[in-house]
């Protein structure tokens, strides 16, 4: 199984797959057909709650995990992330985000959890 993470403004690459954004809001200042996004499961995003916290600078990225992936415990997010782990078994998937520091971000934590 091929999950990886990259920023959505890097141009996209023959060995994408297919390409995911894990964001709840489109990408300032980026064309649709530039982005070549194929899926955008919204229901997949961290709550709109939980991601004005983090950014806010009011918790360790630990902290955030957690309670990012109790929300993916949650019936809908628990189906889109079984879904996303079902385009994963049949080849190449990665996750688009526009934050400046992927690896520390809700796409880092969607990654693991679908690579286990």
């Amino acid at each position: 199984m091929s999950v990886r993470v990259r920023r959505v403004y890097e141009p996209p690459e023959p060995d994408d797959g297919v390409r995911v954004l894990v964001d709840r809001l489109w990408p300032r200042g980026l064309a649709k057909d530039a982005a070549r996004v194929d899926e955008w499961p919204k229901g997949l995003t961290p709550s709109t709650e939980l991601r004005r916290w983090y950014h806010a600078d009011e918790g360790p990225f630990e902290e955030f995990r957690e309670r990012y992936e109790a929300e993916l415990a949650a019936p809908e997010a628990a189906e889109l992330l079984e879904w996303v782990r079902e385009l994963a078994g049949k080849g190449p998937v990665t996750l688009l985000t526009a934050s400046r520091q992927p690896d520390r971000s809700h796409a880092e934590v969607l990654a693991r959890l679908l690579s286990e």
